[in-house]
């Protein structure tokens, strides 16, 4: 390639590269010509070359080595050497490089410059790139910029004054008075830049806020004149007038608290277009982050909720965010528009899914929990495997909040486990075990239900737990058949136990799962009578089981039959009822408290032993007597005593002469199980 070509040639020979391997060997040779023509003295194709190296630059490849050509053609007299020079300054430099500095006195000269079009590049370049030292050196020739009578000038030295204030606070007062003056500019792009400035000064300084207050008037005289004047060829954008000043206004009537121009803003604006829409958007903004009445506030609400009929998918998330973070507030204004945020259910767009989705749990009360879960349990069995946990984590928040009944709520956290199972928390077999423990009239109807779905799938993990917990701790009532909140089911013992020897069997269950099976088979023990044999057989073969937890409790449960068995009633009987503020446990989650050791405890001979538990129910399945014998206080005297110790510890018990104490620390942890 001859390093004269033109930069078009460059770019056609770069894009008919066919390996990035070719495309390297283009640019090199073309960067290395670049590099020979800049060590020239005399260079006619200055401006030539720094073009094709930013086009270089675009492309990702180093052009560094142009840093200083930069410098000496914004030096340079000539307008097109200047143009490319300040454009490689804003592409190549930045304000943390020392080459940076050297161009401080060329933009001062240019800020002086007759040319409008000289003083435009060195005012685009310091509001790109300026330095706050640069700022600090030329903050007083843009002060006077902002005086000049030409508005070509002005509205360009209105936003490098933005970027001086940003980079530099204390020259904002430096700017005070011109911008104050910019309002009464005709010009829009003067006044758009008057206005950015003065909002950027308030923003920075709470004192400056109250010296524009003064300007209100003048501002909300430009709003209306936007909104009810005609059409205007030069500023209208499809049917509006002039938007871009109309947003930048309505974050200045925020900051000033004036909003009567908003009403007109709203009741004007033509909503059927993407840029009406946008007007539109900015002042909801506006009325919802000031003290407005709540009139306006309901306007803002019903504007959203237009925008929710939207065909386009970025005005309805748009319109579900801000509603989001306002139905905490003006929970009532946003009901109205249920139906319509439930629609939004059903999009096929997974942001405005979840949008929806969340503003839907948010919506939820007590007077509407009944029609809100039907809906919600509707996208559950049809939403995304990504918002099966939030949205299953959401209806359990919300039914224990706003349940109407207790059989309400336990039909519903079983529809959704039934549904999701796989998808829910871990805290969610506990607190519903809790719920049915406490619901003693519903034990019966709960268990029944259970033992249905069990039969109907065993893959929902969950499902199966709470289902085997049911079967263990409530079978006498499954056996008895005798059900009147459900239809009537004849299960038999044997029924029973293929159920949770299926479940034992299946490769979908997971250690846990056999775990809450195994247990719930041993309870099975005391509430049947002519399949205790079985039983016996099916925990014998879990003694060699290959998962070690598995196998612990399937050993000390033939503990309890062979050598405990007049015990074996008394530690496998009903759990009692379970206190949902008990100490260690917060709706089936820990407190985060450390384990601490239960005081030893001094017994004498012939006096009752108390063991102690402590509830951990983050921990996992300790021992299997200890899940058995949570909260139940075992008696007994004498030998008994020693027994029981023996078989929580594997211990013999030493001999005591009388009146000897014995101290005795038991620190085992359970599960509910």
């Amino acid at each position: 390639m001859s390093p004269s070509v033109p930069l078009q040639e460059m770019i056609r020979a770069i894009r008919s590269a066919r390996t990035q391997c070719e495309e390297r060997g283009v640019i090199q040779r073309e960067c290395a010509a670049i590099r020979a023509q800049f060590r020239q003295a005399d260079n006619g194709g200055r401006s030539h070359n720094l073009a094709k190296l930013l086009y270089v630059h675009m492309l990702g490849y180093p052009a560094h080595f142009g840093q200083m050509e930069c410098v000496r053609m914004i030096a340079s007299p000539r307008y097109s050497e200047k143009r490319v020079g300040y454009l490689g300054a804003m592409m190549l430099l930045d304000e943390k490089q020392d080459a940076s500095l050297l161009i401080t006195n060329s933009i001062k000269n240019d800020l002086s410059h007759s040319n409008q079009y000289v003083q435009s590049l060195a005012l685009c370049t310091l509001a790109c790139m300026g330095s706050a030292e640069m700022c600090r050196d030329l903050a007083p020739e843009i002060d006077r910029l902002l005086r000049a009578s030409n508005s070509y000038i002005k509205k360009k030295a209105a936003l490098c004054a933005v970027h001086i204030v940003r980079k530099v606070h204390e020259l904002g007062e430096l700017f005070v008075p011109a911008a104050r003056s910019l309002l009464s500019e005709k010009n829009h792009g003067v006044l758009h830049g008057a206005v950015v400035l003065i909002i950027e000064l308030c923003e920075q300084n709470p004192e400056t806020l109250e010296r524009f207050r003064k300007t209100v008037p003048d501002l909300v005289q430009i709003m209306k004149g936007l909104v009810l004047s005609g059409y205007s060829p030069e500023h209208d954008v499809a049917g509006i007038s002039d938007p871009f000043l109309q947003v930048s206004l309505d974050p200045w009537d925020q900051i000033a608290a004036c909003v009567c121009d908003a009403v007109q803003v709203a009741t004007n604006t033509d909503s059927t277009k993407t840029v009406g829409n946008a007007v539109l958007y900015e002042t909801v903004l506006t009325v919802l982050d000031i003290k407005s009445e709540s009139g306006l506030r309901v306007l803002a609400v019903n504007i959203l909720g237009r925008f929710l009929l939207n065909n386009d998918r970025n005005i309805r998330y748009i319109a579900m965010t801000s509603l989001q973070k306002i139905v905490g507030t003006d929970h009532n204004a946003v009901q109205r528009h249920r139906g319509t945020i439930v629609d939004c259910l059903k999009d096929q767009d997974a942001s405005v899914k979840r949008r929806a989705l969340e503003l839907s749990l948010a919506l939820v009360s007590a007077s509407n929990i009944r029609s809100m879960m039907k809906e919600l349990l509707l996208f559950l069995s049809s939403c995304p495997p990504e918002l099966r946990a939030h949205a299953a984590s959401g209806i359990f928040n919300a039914a224990e909040r706003y349940a109407p009944s207790q059989r309400w709520h336990i039909d519903t956290m079983l529809h959704v486990l039934i549904t999701a199972g796989g998808d829910v928390r871990d805290e969610t077999v506990p607190n519903l075990i809790q719920l049915i423990t406490n619901a003693s009239e519903l034990h019966c109807y709960t268990v029944h239900k259970l033992y249905r779905a069990l039969l109907l799938d065993i893959s929902q993990q969950s499902l199966v737990q709470v289902a085997c917990w049911c079967i263990g701790e409530y079978g006498d009532l499954l056996l008895k058949g005798d059900c009147q909140e459900t239809e009537p089911v004849q299960v038999t013992e044997d029924d029973a136990l293929d159920a949770l020897e299926t479940v034992l069997q299946s490769h979908m269950s997971s250690p846990a799962t056999r775990g809450f099976a195994l247990t719930a088979t041993m309870k099975l023990s005391t509430r049947i009578t002519d399949n205790v044999d079985r039983i016996r057989s099916i925990v014998s073969i879990y003694g060699s089981c290959i998962d070690v937890e598995l196998q612990q409790r399937a050993v000390e449960y033939n503990a309890l039959f062979r050598k405990y068995d007049h015990m074996r009633a008394a530690v496998l009987e009903r759990m009692p009822v379970i206190e949902k503020n008990s100490p260690g446990h917060t709706n089936g989650e820990s407190t985060g408290e450390a384990v601490k050791d239960v005081p030893t405890a001094k017994m004498k001979q012939g006096e009752p032993l108390l063991l102690q538990h402590e509830d951990r129910s983050d921990h996992p399945p300790g021992p299997a007597v200890d899940c058995l014998v949570s909260g139940l206080s075992v008696h007994a005297a004498g030998t008994a005593g020693g027994d029981l110790l023996d078989l929580l510890g594997g211990f013999e018990p030493a001999e005591l002469s009388p009146g000897e104490p014995l101290s005795v620390t038991h620190t085992h942890t359970h599960t509910l199980v």
